[in-house]
């Protein structure tokens, strides 16, 4: 594969500041990711570890205590905090008021990585969507107790949110088997995004070749990315990555978009080095810093 360009960002994508020298890790936002369940420990430090590679000033995990010593050894540079657990290791629902109150304390929250799907899961993600103030990614999991609620529950949420599903994922929003062969004719399927946006009141990003990012009224398509990608916690890194921008006050179509650009630059990158059969998502993570130096370079006008 031939290296990415250095000259093909887009004009219109949105940008990120240079740092200014008199500054501090909390002017960059903090990131807080729910997620985690026994076996599923690294989708939510997945997203941790991307969201501390796309520029967030803190940034910590939350989940079960089943899990928490496993999810604390990935990386140093990561909060880990504990939260009442069912006996199977998932979430308990008695989980949700002390996870309100740690997640007051974020400027944006990414939700679902690992998290499970038991009835006890399904409860508290409903209760964090709606009541939560704060920006917040939905994804993996966190979906498919999403795809419970109808349309009004859908629109009642306290602050922004930005939802990411792959095909199957917006098949389960719109109530249909993830496996219709309507999730193959991507018009259809964009356009019901985009409704699905402007009802409810969020950003979609519905992953695949050409990622479709919708509010509802305006939209674009992401133009990085390759197959190699189509691998498991990939979409959690892009998780972690559009939480950071969310932190750090970038407004959710804005953050949808330069964060969908900057995760598929690192996909491309990685399949340059690597070449597409090798990729994994954790070498997403360590080529975002060239994916950012890309996206931060001085345009042409």
């Amino acid at each position: 594969m031939h290296p990415p360009r250095t000259d093909d960002v887009p004009a219109d994508l949105p940008g990120l500041a240079p740092r200014a020298r008199d500054t501090s890790k909390r002017d960059y936002g903090r990131v807080i990711v729910v997620g985690g369940s026994p076996g599923m420990a690294g989708a939510p430090a997945l997203a941790a570890l991307a969201a501390l590679k796309s520029g967030a000033g803190l940034v910590e995990l939350a989940v079960p205590e089943s899990v928490v010593a496993i999810a604390a050894g990935f990386d140093p540079c990561v909060m880990t905090h504990g939260f009442a657990a069912e006996p199977g290791g998932a979430f308990a629902a008695a989980a949700l008021p002390a996870l309100q109150g740690r997640a007051a304390l974020a400027d944006a929250l990414a939700i679902g990585p690992g998290l499970g799907r038991t009835p006890a899961v399904v409860r508290l993600v409903h209760g964090l969507y709606r009541d939560l103030p704060r920006p917040a990614v939905f994804d993996a999991d966190a979906l498919f107790a999403l795809a419970a609620l109808d349309a009004a529950g859908r629109a009642a949420h306290a602050g922004p949110r930005v939802l990411t599903p792959h095909a199957g994922e917006m098949l389960r929003l719109l109530g249909l088997d993830p496996a219709d062969a309507r999730g193959r004719d991507r018009p259809w399927l964009e356009a019901q995004a985009a409704a699905l946006a402007r009802a409810a009141g969020v950003v979609i990003v519905l992953k695949g070749p050409a990622s479709f990012i919708t509010d509802g009224a305006g939209h674009a398509h992401n133009e990085t990315g390759n197959p190699g990608m189509a691998t498991g916690g990939t979409g959690d890194v892009l998780t972690g990555v559009i939480a950071a921008l969310l932190a750090q006050g970038f407004a959710p179509f804005a953050a949808a978009r330069l964060g969908g650009w900057v995760h598929g630059r690192a996909g491309d990158v990685a399949a340059h080095d690597l070449g597409e059969i090798s990729m994994t998502a954790r070498d997403l993570v360590e080529r975002l810093s060239r994916a950012w130096r890309d996206a931060t370079a001085p345009r042409s006008p």
